[in-house]
């Protein structure tokens, strides 16, 4: 029995990460929102290089910067509708390690289009991994919000 995860246990830890981003926003915690978000995306993510068959170094994935690498490389320029996900991720990711590391007021607003858009990448990745021409949903990085909440 392999202890590796699959696409399958990835794309669940992805869902579980939305449903608990959507949880702890509803409470008021919008710190912890957009740190279950960012690993809602980042676990969608593996999940797609997984699917996407790409010749990734295991340890090039082990970082979080190396990861947002590796998914625009092999799955966002394999799939070029999918170009506002890479951005979006990675501006998630900014914004954690804002609301993580340093502290920072989140405007609530902001959090709450950061859970929006963390529920459509992980449901464009689930699409991308059972049908070769899929129909995406729709991720705007430009929502008329900001991302830099604080």
């Amino acid at each position: 029995m392999s202890n590796q995860l699959t696409a399958a246990d990835l794309l669940a830890m992805a869902e579980t990460a939305c449903t608990s981003a959507r949880a702890l926003l509803d409470l008021g915690d919008t710190r912890g929102a957009i740190n279950r978000a960012y690993y809602a995306m980042f676990d969608a993510a593996r999940a797609a290089l997984l699917k996407e068959d790409a010749p990734v170094d295991p340890n090039i994935i082990r970082t979080h910067s190396g990861l947002i690498g590796a998914f625009g490389q092999h799955v966002v320029k394999n799939n070029p509708d999918l170009s506002a996900m890479g951005r979006i991720l990675n501006a998630t990711q900014e914004n954690r390690i804002r609301a993580d590391y340093k502290g920072a007021s989140l405007n609530p607003a902001v959090a709450e289009v950061m859970v929006e858009q963390a529920e459509a990448f992980v449901t464009a990745i689930k699409t991308l991994q059972f049908d070769r021409h899929p129909e995406l949903p729709k991720l705007d990085s430009s929502s008329g919000f900001s991302f830099d909440p604080f």
